[in-house]
């Protein structure tokens, strides 16, 4: 279902111009789309369809009304929900990102759009000194840069994932305590080491989602920004007024927040604050592989494609 395909080289329309593309992102929800399960059915593209919501590259050409100068800028761009996985992909000349000089396109791919939900979640979630911080998936694509906040705001930062290696990602990030979530009762130990958590990004939903939801303090803050599980968490209103816990979500940012925010995650890691977690890279043509590789959860951080890979 996931092809390498020859097609003509795509032409920019007013407003647009023509990426050269050197990365590709890649997101999980895409392998749920290719695989016709997607969170929503309205995210079904018409096939065929060329996968891909966010690219790094050179600008190649421009379309009518946008500045000749932008020809040869390094950018990062979100694309209109599909056509990143190619060598050329078109993109609003709006929403064009420029990359400063010191930030590599990997890095700076990693960050578009894990850095903004990241930074997103964060900031609503309102993270104090002292708080205690539950971050699924730490080792993950957002879940590695939300221990890193977390861990920057003054938190005292739980890392939950699957296996060693997760596990000591996560602590090398700035995760205090680690912990398994596939062993049993992983929530229970945690309930005894801790007594209860502030604050929970749940990056897994279902089973364990809920289960990181019973952790919360009175009065806690729950963030979902994703269902690895397949579902997201399911939690009734009157439990959740119960136990007086805030719900962090809803309204979608518009897309000049939205790159405000991916502007903002940029800024930290040409500081040196934030450190996206590149895991693993496969050539464009090995689209099908990277799908794979994180459908097994073999992966680490962040996924992408090299549209130029050696």
């Amino acid at each position: 279902m996931l092809v390498a395909e020859d097609v003509c080289d795509p032409l920019p329309g007013p407003g647009q111009v023509v990426i050269d593309v050197d990365v590709a992102n890649l997101t999980f929800v895409e392998t749920q789309v290719r695989a016709g399960r997607p969170p929503h059915p309205s995210m079904l593209p018409p096939l065929p369809a060329i996968l891909g919501n966010g690219v790094g590259g050179v600008v190649a050409a421009v379309g009518h009304g946008v500045d000749s100068g932008l020809v040869g800028r390094r950018v990062v761009t979100s694309l209109r929900g599909n056509g990143g996985y190619a060598e050329r992909a078109v993109a609003d000349s709006s929403g064009l990102i420029e990359i400063q000089d010191q930030l590599r396109m990997q890095r700076a791919v990693a960050l578009l759009a894990d850095g903004r939900t990241a930074m997103m979640l964060a900031r609503a979630a309102a993270i104090r000194p002292g708080e205690t911080v539950l971050v699924e998936a730490a080792a993950g694509g957002v879940g590695s840069l939300l221990v890193q906040l977390a861990h920057s705001a003054g938190a005292f930062v739980v890392g939950t994932a699957r296996g060693a290696h997760k596990l000591r990602l996560a602590r090398e990030l700035g995760a205090s305590v680690v912990v398994d979530y596939t062993h049993t009762h992983w929530e229970d130990r945690l309930r005894a080491c801790l007594g209860g958590v502030d604050v929970v990004f749940d990056g897994v939903g279902g089973a364990i989602g809920r289960a990181a939801f019973d952790l919360l303090r009175r009065g806690g803050r729950f963030c979902a920004f994703g269902m690895a599980s397949g579902a997201f968490v399911e939690i009734p209103d009157e439990l959740v007024q119960a136990r007086g816990v805030t719900l962090i979500g809803g309204t979608r940012p518009t897309p000049a927040a939205l790159r405000a925010l991916a502007q903002a995650a940029l800024g930290e890691a040409v500081a040196g604050r934030l450190r996206p977690l590149v895991g693993q890279t496969f050539p464009l043509e090995c689209a099908a592989d990277a799908h794979a590789a994180m459908e097994r959860r073999a992966t680490v951080g962040k996924t992408l494609l090299l549209a130029h890979a050696a």
